[in-house]
């Protein structure tokens, strides 16, 4: 019997059903409320957008910008690691179910057993949707990090070139794109962790969807790193808004461009 049989013959019992969309709307839920949050309480991944667009104000003058590669770098390194990292889960992952026999023999040595109506291998589609989508997420980071880079190659090198600012906050928009994505990525792994719970039952995968919720949520609301973040924050400033010698700013948009 295959998969596709297992889950026709078989239909998940009520707090199986119950436990995975407790699963995925803490999952969606917790990604629009980081990237959505209160204005009087913003996440760290918003509060980071101001720094990334400060880093690009002060590029244009920094000189020379080797400084900037680096750590450019260094950010498109740290997303290539965890898209090999997740290719090589998904592998695994795949391996386990295109063995059932073999992972039956290591639950019952475990004793574990899975309640009606739901096997080993549909138990572990799950973490392996959020290991792809993380994939997915890390890989895209990446290719925007490299865009970032084409775009800060691009900005003149004289601060009073007119086109100087514009590109410098391109390049910002660029990174704060992938940083979105890649900080998309990063929950979808921890969530992926959550849903191993499911191979002991319904109560553990709702239980590891807490932890992880709970964990998400601290280290994006009421972290020590937030604390710190928010000692010296840049005033906010829209890349649309500015144009022109760095430091000046203007709440028209730049014209339209063919």
């Amino acid at each position: 019997m295959n998969l596709l049989d297992q889950i026709s013959a078989a239909p998940m019992a009520l707090r199986d059903m119950a436990a995975l969309a407790f699963l995925f709307v803490a999952w969606l839920g917790i990604g629009w409320f980081t990237e959505r949050p209160p204005a009087g309480r913003p996440s760290v991944s918003v509060l980071m957008t101001r720094y990334r667009r400060e880093w690009m104000r002060h590029f244009v003058e920094r000189d020379p910008r080797i400084f900037d590669g680096n750590i450019l770098a260094s950010l498109r390194e740290g997303t290539a690691f965890f898209a090999s990292a997740c290719m090589i889960a998904t592998g695994g992952l795949l391996a386990l179910i295109g063995n059932g026999e073999r992972l039956r023999s290591v639950a019952s040595g475990l004793e574990l057993t899975p309640t009606a109506g739901t096997g080993w291998e549909l138990r572990l589609l799950v973490p392996m949707f959020f290991v792809v989508n993380a994939f997915l997420k890390f890989v895209w980071a990446h290719r925007l990090f490299g865009y970032c880079a084409v775009m800060m190659a691009a900005v003149p090198n004289r601060a009073d070139h007119p086109e100087t600012m514009d590109r410098a906050m391109q390049a910002a928009d660029l990174n704060i794109t992938a940083a979105r994505s890649f900080n998309a990525g990063l929950r979808s792994v921890y969530f992926a962790l959550g849903a191993l719970g499911w191979l002991t039952g319904a109560w553990t995968l709702m239980l590891g969807t807490a932890i992880v919720l709970w964990v998400t949520w601290r280290r994006e609301f009421a972290s020590t790193s937030r604390q710190v973040i928010l000692r010296s924050l840049p005033p906010p400033m829209l890349s649309a808004g500015l144009s022109g010698p760095v430091g000046q700013r203007s709440s028209a948009p730049p014209p339209p461009r063919p």
